[in-house]
């Protein structure tokens, strides 16, 4: 019994670990995701994380292959510009296809 317990103790923890997009162990907001043509690979994914990971507004990011789309997550109170996003992910070789930005609910 004790040891069916642990097991599914285990396989709890699985889906929000697998979740964490970052270091820290945080998940990815999605400030901003971009739909980019010519990601096709690893490299392609590692290489935007390099280029963004660099910049001080930007908390992380997630490139989604199977989707084409770059999930940016911006630190608080920090803002990136479409124009210098897709001179980033230009300036890697990659297209930007769209920019979408959630839209902020007020109440």
């Amino acid at each position: 019994m004790k040891s069916l317990l642990t097991i599914l103790a285990i396989f709890a923890l699985i889906p929000a670990t697998a979740s964490a997009n970052h270091a820290d162990g945080g998940t990815l907001q999605k400030d901003v995701a971009v739909e980019v043509n010519g990601l096709v690979c690893d490299f392609c994914a590692r290489a935007l994380e390099k280029v963004f990971g660099k910049r001080d507004e930007v908390h992380g990011i997630h490139v989604d292959l199977s989707a084409g789309e770059v999930a940016i997550d911006l630190n608080d109170n920090q803002n990136m510009s479409d124009e210098e996003i897709t001179a980033l992910i230009t300036d890697a070789g990659y297209n930007v296809v769209k920019i979408n930005r959630p839209e902020i609910v007020s109440e």
